[in-house]
């Protein structure tokens, strides 16, 4: 049996005919959200369930312990198209019975910034040997971010990756280097000085310690369950692959390494295939 409802900031769905008491309450703040953000969708009265499962415009949702149900985090992509995207939850009720809730969330058009940058002609045309080291580069943080971990590692709010007021910049711009358009910058920039520390975002596992032509010296960090995070243009990289560092651990300092202008610390994320602004991140309302 299949409910459809409106996306709100709270819904109610009732899981069957006389199923007094058994109504699932799903909540998804932000209520309405814009291209490259992130949200969380957390689902009540399923107590009983031993598991959910759902899906986001057909991409599967994973969905972990929380508070009295479950919970699950939205991203939307930075071009992903406005309008309407179908969601999907099942699972089973107390009796034993295959439920299902289905509805939308509504995915608002978000104006992003267009940069005109006049950079140096050798770095914006690449050798054949550059190009085919970016793209090789390129493959494999996409291999990456495929690679989804079965354990949730991240735990309550995530902080700022460099102590400072300012707020990250340039999530999404529309960049024109030399008059041609490029594609969107998908991370965000902090201004800092060179040497200034870089600390983890939230608990996660050393993914990736690397020196990539672009990026430069880079850190990425598995936050399970397809979230990662990315540190790029860093100075030098405090920790080792493999590594499990806490929220607020330093792993680096920042720097100019790569395809820089500047020392600034380029902060991406990404879940899944979704690249999301990471500074959503630091307005998640999430508990330990």
């Amino acid at each position: 049996m299949a409910f459809l409802i409106s996306v709100v900031a709270v819904l109610l769905v009732l899981v069957g005919p006389g199923a007094a008491g058994a109504a699932v309450k799903v909540t998804v703040t932000p209520s309405a959200v814009r291209q490259g953000d992130v949200a969380l969708m957390v689902v009540t009265g399923v107590a009983a369930a031993p598991e959910i499962d759902g899906s986001l415009a057909g991409h599967p949702l994973l969905f972990f312990p929380y508070a009295d149900g479950y919970a699950a985090l939205l991203g939307i992509d930075l071009e992903a198209k406005p309008g309407k995207m179908p969601w999907r939850l099942g699972f089973v009720d107390g009796t034993g019975a295959p439920r299902k809730a289905v509805g939308a969330i509504t995915v608002k058009a978000r104006n992003f910034p267009v940069q005109r940058l006049s950079l140096p002609k050798a770095m914006v045309d690449l050798s054949p040997e550059d190009e085919s080291r970016a793209n090789s580069e390129s493959a494999r943080l996409r291999a990456l971010f495929d690679t989804v971990g079965p354990e949730r590692l991240w735990r309550g709010p995530f902080t700022k990756p460099v102590a400072t007021d300012a707020k990250a910049e340039g999530f999404g711009s529309r960049r024109i280097i030399n008059g041609k358009p490029r594609s969107p910058h998908s991370g965000a920039d902090f201004a800092a000085p060179a040497g200034t520390p870089v600390v983890a975002s939230n608990r996660g596992r050393v993914a990736l310690v690397v020196e990539f032509f672009f990026g430069g010296r880079l850190v990425a960090l598995d936050h399970g369950e397809g979230l990662y995070t990315l540190y790029m243009h860093l100075d030098r990289a405090d920790v080792a692959e493999g590594a499990l560092v806490e929220r607020g651990s330093v792993i680096g300092a920042v720097g100019s390494t790569g395809r820089a202008t500047g020392p600034h610390l380029h902060w991406g994320a990404h879940l899944r295939t979704a690249r999301i602004d990471p500074d959503a991140l630091l307005t998640l309302p999430v508990r330990d």
